[in-house]
């Protein structure tokens, strides 16, 4: 299973500095929907460039004009690109269309899908790399959230699929377990102390072989 570190953060330079400190440990580096709106897509070229040994995802959660606007992150260094699962069968297709041109993968997010399984296969049928079992931040935080809910749902998707929403050290075997082949780690590594540290200690957790 891979690591991903999801940077939620606002500028390039603190995007740098967290990837900077967490990079030795992790397999993909994200830059969260909140970082593009705030920095532009050459806050991906900047990570690429820093970082071309790891994988890229930007999380664009597109909606519309898959396209155009997957061609365009790809073309700034993205290796993933992000289109919501709530999106039209049309707007996936066209991003994939875009990730095959480059070379690339499209990530289903299905935050907000209220029958993830159903819609993941899917989107992997229009030919998504795999879909993302996310819970947001909102989400979360709402009465009645269970972590539980999101790996359930994996599993019962059969296709890759990856987990983020409430990754912990405590909580990332159990992804390990419902079969998720990459596991989306954001606060657990940026709001600790040490990000390095924390980061070191999500991959410690995760079992080889």
């Amino acid at each position: 299973m891979q690591l991903q570190f999801a940077m939620d953060t606002l500028t390039t330079e603190a995007a740098l500095e967290l990837a900077a400190a967490a990079a030795p440990h992790v397999d993909i580096l994200e830059l969260g929907t909140p970082l593009i709106k705030s920095a532009g897509l050459s806050a991906v070229t900047a990570i690429k460039q820093a970082h071309p040994d790891k994988i890229v995802f930007a999380d664009l959660k597109t909606m519309d004009a898959g396209e155009l606007e997957a061609d365009i992150a790809f073309a700034a260094g993205a290796d993933l690109v992000t289109v919501l699962g709530t999106a039209g069968d049309s707007t996936i297709a066209g991003a994939v269309k875009a990730a095959e041109k480059h070379g690339k993968g499209i990530v289903v997010d299905l935050i907000g899908v209220p029958d993830k399984a159903a819609r993941a296969k899917q989107v992997v049928a229009l030919g998504a790399a795999f879909v993302e079992m996310h819970a947001g931040l909102d989400e979360q935080a709402e009465e009645g959230f269970t972590f539980s809910t999101l790996l359930d749902d994996g599993k019962a998707s059969g296709v890759p699929f990856s987990v983020a929403g409430g990754i912990s050290v405590a909580t990332i075997a159990s992804v390990q377990d419902a079969g998720a082949t990459i596991a989306v780690a954001g606060s657990a590594i940026y709001s600790a102390p040490d990000v390095g540290e924390a980061a070191a200690a999500l991959r410690a957790a995760i079992r080889e072989g």
